[in-house]
Parts: C-alpha cells; sequence; structure tokens
C-alpha cells in the first residue's frame, strides 16, 4: 500500500469574509495518491492563530469545522495539518474576517442622581474576546457629546464613572467598542441609550445691592446673597470681589456685607454657594461714582541745598472744603507732618524722602500721588592720590588714582585730568577710581580731579598730584682698570655703569665662587660707580660681576669679567738672583770637589 501527499488546503465556505452571527465553515482537504484502492486513516488538526480548535479522524479527505454562529473573536489566520499512517502534510494559511461586532450593552448604577454626585456606567460586548476599546459617551441636549476611552486588555467589559455637573438636567448615555484587525479598526453599533435624571440640591444664588448697585463714595452699601436649598447640612455662602472672600456664612441660606462705598469697591462681585462638589455662582457689576478726585501735591522746589526754604500745597480740583494733612513716606509707616494743606519747613539733609498729603470728606481719605524731595549737602575739596601710596610709578606699568570727597550728597560726579585732559568721568556716592596705563616718560606730574552734585556752590577742584616716573635699569656694564691681569699688591679699580634707569640706583659687586660672595655695595645718585679694591692677592684671581637696581624693583646683572692676579716685576728678580745664587753655589762645591780628586 504506497500513497502520498499531492497538497493539503483549507478553504472557507461562503467565503473569507463572513458578516458576524452567519454560519461559516472551515474545510481541510488533503489530496492523495494510492497505488491501489485501500481505506487510510486521516487526522485532521485546524489552527486558528497558532492555538488548536478542531480534531477529528476520518477515512474521507475532507474535514468540516462548522462554526454556526460566525463572531469578531472568529477572524484569524487558519491552517490545518493531514496526519496518515506516519506521513504529514500542511496547508498554507488563509485569513478569515468575521465583518462587524456584537452590539454591546450598556447599564448605569443610578437612574436618578443630584447635581454633584457619580454616574457608574458598564458597557459589555458579551461575544467579544480582548483586547478591546470602549467608548463611553456623555450626551446633552444642545451640547456636543462627552466621550471617554478606556481600553481593555483582559476583559470584554468597562466600567467608567461620570461626575454630573452644574446645568446637567437630563443625561442620556451610550457606549461602542473597537477592536483591531488586519486592515485597521472596526467598530460595533452603539449601545442602547440609557436616561439618567438630574435634580438640584440647591437653586443658583440671588445677589442684590440696597440701595441700588449705583452709589456715590461714602453712601452705605449693603449685598444680600440667598439661595434656596433641599438640605441645608454643608451648605457653604462665600462673597468676594476679584479673589478677595469678604464674607462666609456654613449652614445658613442667607448672608450679609455691607460697606461704605468707596471708589475702589467698584467692580464685579461674586456670591458662591457650594455644598459638596456642587458649586452655584450668581456674578453682579457695582459701579461707586466719585465724591471728590484725588489731592494733588505740589512743592516750591524737589531739588534744593540744605538750610533752603520748602514749601508744600495740598489741593483738591474743583474743591476746597476738606480736612488736609501731609505726611512722610517711611518704611515703618506714613509720618503725619501737619493737619494742614500747607508746610513750611526749613530744610536740611535728612529731609530728602517721599512726600504725599491726605484729604477727607464725608470719612473717605483719598491720597495724592507721592512727590520725591531731595536735599544736597555740598561736596568737600576732593583728595586725589595714588591707590598704592607712593607718587610714583614705574615706566610701562598701569597707574591706579583715587579720588575721594569726605562730604557731599551723593550722587557725586567726579572727573579726573591729564594735564589740561578730561581722562574720565564717574558718578558715584564719595568716591571713584582711574586707571592710566598710557605712562611715558613725561608724565611727571599734572593729575587732578574734580567733584560736583546737584548743590547750587558748583565744582571743587582737588590739587595737582605730581607723580614720579620710574625708569627701569637697562644694561648693566663692568669693567677694570688694570684690566685682565693685575700684579700681586697693587689696587684695581672696578667700574659699573648702566645704559638708562632713573636714579639713586644700588650699585652690588659680586665674586663668583661656589656661593656668590657680596663684595661691595652702594647707593649712587649717578649711572655709574667706581669700587677701589686694594692690595689684590693672588686669591683675588677669579670671576667678578656687577648687579643694578632702582625703585622699579628690577635687579640688572652685567657680564662677568676675568681677573688673574700675578708676581710683581721685583718679586721676579728676587727669585731670579736667588736661584742664580744657589747654581752659584752648587758649581763652587762640584769644582772644589773635582780639583781635590786631581791632587790625590
Amino acid at each position: 500500500q504506497v500513497f502520498t501527499f499531492n497538497r493539503v488546503e483549507i478553504k472557507v465556505q461562503p467565503s473569507v469574509k463572513v458578516k458576524n452571527g452567519a454560519p461559516m465553515s472551515i474545510i481541510c482537504h488533503a489530496d492523495i495518491s494510492k497505488n491501489a484502492d485501500f481505506q487510510l486513516k486521516h487526522n485532521f488538526t485546524i489552527f486558528k492563530d497558532g492555538k488548536l480548535v478542531f480534531m477529528t479522524v476520518s477515512d474521507k479527505e475532507d474535514a468540516h469545522y462548522e462554526i454556526p454562529v460566525a463572531k469578531s473573536s472568529d477572524t484569524g489566520d487558519y491552517e490545518c495539518t493531514v496526519k496518515a499512517d506516519g506521513k504529514l502534510g500542511f496547508s498554507n494559511s488563509i485569513y478569515v474576517w468575521v465583518a462587524g461586532m456584537t452590539k454591546p450593552i450598556l447599564t448605569a448604577d443610578k437612574k436618578e442622581v443630584l447635581e454633584g454626585e457619580v454616574v457608574k456606567l458598564r458597557c459589555e460586548l458579551p461575544e467579544e474576546v480582548p483586547p478591546l476599546e470602549f467608548f463611553f459617551r456623555k450626551i446633552k441636549t444642545n451640547s456636543a457629546p462627552k466621550e471617554k476611552r478606556v481600553p481593555e486588555q483582559n476583559q470584554n467589559f468597562s466600567e467608567v464613572e461620570y461626575y454630573v455637573e452644574e446645568g446637567d438636567n437630563i443625561l442620556q448615555f451610550d457606549c461602542f467598542g473597537k477592536r483591531q484587525v488586519r486592515s485597521g479598526w472596526e467598530s460595533s453599533q452603539h449601545s442602547n441609550k440609557t436616561l439618567v435624571t438630574v435634580k438640584e440640591p440647591f437653586i443658583k444664588p440671588t445677589l442684590i445691592t440696597k440701595p441700588s448697585s449705583n452709589v456715590t463714595e461714602g453712601d452705605q452699601i449693603e449685598f444680600e446673597c440667598s439661595t434656596v436649598v433641599a438640605q441645608i447640612r454643608d451648605i457653604e455662602i462665600i462673597f468676594q470681589k476679584n479673589r478677595t472672600i469678604l464674607n462666609s456664612v456654613r449652614d445658613k441660606k442667607f448672608l450679609k456685607y455691607s460697606t461704605v462705598a468707596t471708589q475702589e469697591d467698584t467692580g464685579e462681585y461674586l456670591c458662591k454657594v457650594e455644598q459638596g462638589a456642587v458649586s452655584k455662582t450668581t456674578k453682579l457689576n457695582v459701579f461707586v461714582a466719585e465724591l471728590f478726585p484725588k489731592p494733588t501735591l505740589s512743592a516750591s522746589m524737589t531739588k534744593l541745598d540744605e538750610n533752603k526754604d520748602l514749601i508744600l500745597s495740598c489741593s483738591i480740583n474743583g474743591l476746597r472744603r476738606a480736612n488736609f494733612s501731609i505726611v512722610r513716606k517711611s518704611p515703618s509707616g506714613d509720618i503725619l507732618l501737619k493737619n494742614s494743606r500747607v508746610l513750611a519747613i526749613r530744610v536740611n539733609v535728612n529731609d530728602t524722602g517721599s512726600y504725599t498729603c491726605k484729604a477727607e470728606v464725608r470719612g473717605i481719605v483719598k491720597e495724592s500721588k507721592p512727590v520725591t524731595i531731595n536735599v544736597y549737602a555740598p561736596v568737600s575739596k576732593p583728595t586725589l592720590s595714588v591707590v598704592s601710596g607712593s607718587p610714583e610709578v614705574v615706566l610701562g606699568k598701569p597707574l591706579q588714582l583715587i579720588c575721594h570727597s569726605v562730604m557731599g550728597t551723593p550722587p557725586i560726579t567726579f572727573t579726573f585730568y591729564k594735564g589740561d585732559e578730561i581722562k574720565k568721568n564717574v558718578t558715584n556716592d564719595t568716591y571713584a577710581t582711574f586707571l592710566d596705563e598710557d605712562i611715558g616718560l613725561n608724565d611727571n606730574g599734572g593729575y587732578k580731579c574734580d567733584a560736583r552734585n546737584n548743590h547750587s556752590s558748583g565744582v571743587k577742584t582737588s590739587n595737582i598730584l605730581n607723580v614720579t616716573v620710574i625708569v627701569p635699569i637697562r644694561d648693566a656694564s663692568l669693567g677694570s682698570v688694570p684690566y685682565g691681569e693685575v700684579e700681586v699688591g697693587s689696587d684695581t679699580a672696578f667700574l659699573c655703569s648702566v645704559k638708562e634707569g632713573s636714579w639713586p640706583i644700588d650699585f652690588k659687586f659680586f665674586k663668583k665662587t661656589d656661593q656668590e660672595v657680596l663684595l661691595h655695595e652702594v647707593r649712587e645718585y649717578s649711572d655709574r660707580t667706581i669700587w677701589h679694591k686694594k692690595t689684590m692677592k693672588r686669591k683675588d684671581t677669579g670671576t667678578y660681576y656687577c648687579m643694578a637696581s632702582n625703585r622699579a624693583s628690577v635687579d640688572v646683572r652685567s657680564r662677568p669679567i676675568t681677573i688673574s692676579v700675578i708676581l710683581a716685576g721685583w718679586q721676579k728678580g728676587v727669585i731670579a738672583a736667588f736661584v742664580l745664587t744657589a747654581m752659584a753655589g752648587v758649581g763652587a762645591v762640584a769644582l772644589w770637589w773635582f780639583l781635590r780628586k786631581k791632587k790625590k
């Protein structure tokens, strides 16, 4: 008995796209060739999305997996295998789409609610398989539905809560579901509509004013806010203007607030009633007419010298009868100067500050805009000095000057001069600095500074500051007389000189040994100096150099010179005579010995 699988195929009846609720049949067919007519048992297995859904054993070449009522959950990839006598055949995969979803069922936990309460809804797709997406809608008359989306990964129902707001009278809710298919998203029909009736826990408050909403400054104005409430417990009435709460009551349905009207009371007022999560508001605009305008404070002068007379006067346009007072502003509070419309004082520096006047009519007090008074003491004669302390500067280095006035009301303007040329203007409190970075050989004086403020006395000028320019040492050299070789016992003159440098100059002479030895030092008001070294000895042979420095604090070293100390001429003669005498003595002894030997 020989057989072979030609092919295994899978197909769907009536088609690969089936309407939700219609019958559907998945057919697995094995096409087999045999060498004889014999019976063969076939093991059919059908898979959906890789999971086993149907198995059967048959001697026929077809197996039918019947689905009487197709649901959207039956959508997927189907394939089958056929096993016969140890041989196995596989079909290709086929995608089946069950179009349409079952209609969802919507239920609400309440049919009647109060404003501020919560309605809990449940939407279910009985025959659908997750993952699913649920969409809940809150429908109000003459407004767009409010929609909530809830994804569900593990169940075919979802629950949400809706807050019942002020103005929600009769509400309708519905829901629908979505699932993802290969071609995109598929939506179900909308569920049944569920009706919920809403009741008010209290009515919108009433807000009135007495005598009216248009009053004049100084009038008594009274506000009344009230509501009708089903249950007075936990009810709260709040009365406010802009963001400021003016009055409030609890567990009452009536509130009063009264005040003497001022122009600042013009604006929008709000009465708010709250109970739990419910809040209702009523607004009212109030206009307060001006009784009199703000006063004006005028000053005879706003900038004046100390010990001058100042007159402050307060006035109201079109009104003469009022209670006036003039005050000085202070961080710790207003300082009353006089209960009058006019104040005359002789000022000093401490009177600098901000002043206002106040006017009172029928209990209404208004304040003018502030007027700033500045009182000035004259500047003292400034002093000009070098910041480092010493009135000198090294050529090429910057020079920093400071100009300072001990007395004078700030701000003070300082002006720096170099000769007759203005170099810098600085406005500060008591001092200012100036950095001159362009120092030349001829800048030996001529600095001064001016100081002035708003006092009428004008400008004060410092004394002229003369600054000495220190030229650093340049090119030190060392020479000697005699030069090179010096006889023992003779004197040597060492000459150290510089090409350039401000006096006095400190000269130092050194001899090089294992350590540098200072031989001589001197300060000269000259560019050179001579050092006479007496009675040279053989040990004075060696290398010499000199070093020069001045107030520029830079040491300049010369090139070294070598001195050799040799014997004098007479010393050489003595040595030669001694040698010749010694040689003659040796010769005489030798001759005597020779003659004696010959006689024998």
